[in-house]
């Protein structure tokens, strides 16, 4: 076949059913301004993964999961051939929009559906079988680091080491897991070196998701194609006071540990000003103790993060925030204990799956444009271990880990026959 050749074209009735079926998976965890909140291992979690197991064997495909949690479609259409996966994540932010994440899944299971009809109609064609992911806790806001699922997979992160994490109320990753009986107890692939006692092997991977930018929605664009990430810094700090009366003690004889968050607050801010749109920083979670009206904060966890396209830039950052760190402990005095919660470098995605997404869209005569994602993805993690094609689709307003985050359906169903056309070529040998 040409490079202009569609393979599976595009179904009005197809894009009905994709629609109908978000619309009941968006159901799961729905909160009553529209979006959805079903962190990690939550009851609300394990009801929509149930919904898609169930959705998925009722589609001719077995169902596993592994020893971190991953949940699996496999379908076998060459016998003992490597898979080609596809998929994003069904966890959630608190209070996070329906499509970031759940869209990929989705996608991923009615691409890979459709092209189960197609390769019946022309045995001989695939190459590679095909398998469906939906990977354990890429958002990290209930067990922390995001990306566990597919970081452990990938191995990247020690399997025990994750099942060990726990929640704020001291559940553990294996915990809620064993409580929902989705708990593998083997792994399912195997991937380059890496899961040895696993089975098959992965071949590439595809994910699609919306963009959680503005650029494709200011150029009017339909269809992102990801060439390389952004690197980021994930830090956990603590910063160590003092508790003391909040009336009696005097100003300068405290050790707010609050203060001293307040001024890495804003020296984060400063920070990413001094290098314009070039460096992204933040602050996303404080805890306070004794967190009391009237006491002195004795200590403060914080959660922070510095993002760049430039690797070089973001370890000159990271110099530059340690020094900060150290002045503030002397003007607050107080003491900032610092560690690395998560870490990656920026990269480049695999340049022939670059190259064949632009023709898959190319053959749909549709227009794209190449977009550098920012936030991390499965495919981040996935990229370093096996060709790997992200592909994005417009976010209104760029809105995203928010209720109003919202894609339109146009563009929900474009995105389906993309990713459908570029697993097509995937699963044909073309990658």
């Amino acid at each position: 076949m040409t490079a202009d050749t569609v393979r599976v074209p595009p179904n009005p009735v197809s894009d009905n059913a994709f629609l109908a079926d978000f619309a009941a998976m968006s159901t799961f965890g729905a909160t009553p301004a529209g979006g959805v909140e079903r962190q990690a291992g939550t009851t609300a979690d394990g009801e929509n993964r149930r919904w898609l197991a169930a959705w998925l064997a009722e589609r001719g495909f077995e169902v596993r999961y592994d020893r971190i949690g991953n949940m699996f479609g496999l379908y076998e259409l060459v016998p003992g051939a490597p898979y080609v996966l596809a998929g994003s994540h069904l966890d959630s932010q608190p209070r996070g929009g329906r499509y970031d994440g759940a869209y990929g899944v989705l996608a991923a299971a009615h691409a890979a559906t459709r092209l189960l009809d197609h390769f019946r109609a022309n045995p001989g064609a695939a190459r590679y079988n095909i398998a469906v992911v939906n990977w354990f806790n890429e958002e990290g806001s209930r067990f922390k680091p995001s990306m566990q699922g597919s970081g452990v997979f990938t191995g990247k992160l020690a399997l025990q080491e994750a099942l060990d994490t726990t929640d704020v109320d001291g559940v553990s990753v294996a915990e809620a897991l064993g409580a929902l009986d989705m708990l593998g107890e083997r792994d399912v692939f195997t991937v380059g070196d890496h899961h040895t006692a696993g089975g098959v092997q992965v071949a590439s991977y595809a994910e699609i998701h919306i963009e959680q930018g503005r650029e494709l929605d200011k150029a009017g664009v339909p269809i992102g194609i990801v060439p390389s990430t952004w690197g980021a810094n994930k830090y956990e700090i603590s910063v160590v006071g003092a508790q003391s009366h909040t009336g009696a003690t005097a100003i300068a004889d405290r050790q707010d540990a609050l203060l001293g968050a307040a001024k890495v607050v804003v020296a984060l801010r400063e920070l990413a000003d001094s290098y314009g749109e070039d460096l992204h920083t933040s602050c996303g979670q404080l805890t306070v103790y004794p967190n009391s009206p009237v006491v002195v904060a004795r200590e403060v966890h914080m959660h922070l993060d510095l993002r760049s396209p430039s690797d070089q830039l973001l370890d000159e950052a990271d110099a530059r925030l340690n020094r900060t760190l150290a002045e503030i402990e002397v003007a607050a005095d107080v003491h900032i204990e610092r560690r690395f919660a998560h870490t990656w470098k920026g990269h480049t995605y695999t340049p022939e799956g670059v190259t064949l997404a632009e023709a898959a869209i190319e053959a749909l005569e549709l227009n794209s444009m190449h977009v550098r994602t920012r936030a991390g993805h499965d495919s981040t993690n996935m990229k370093d271990v096996v060709p790997t094609v992200m592909l994005f689709i417009p976010s209104v307003d760029g809105v995203s880990h928010a209720e109003n985050e919202f894609t339109h359906d146009k563009d929900l169903t474009t995105g389906v026959d993309v990713l459908t056309e570029t697993m097509a070529r995937m699963v044909e040998g073309d990658l």
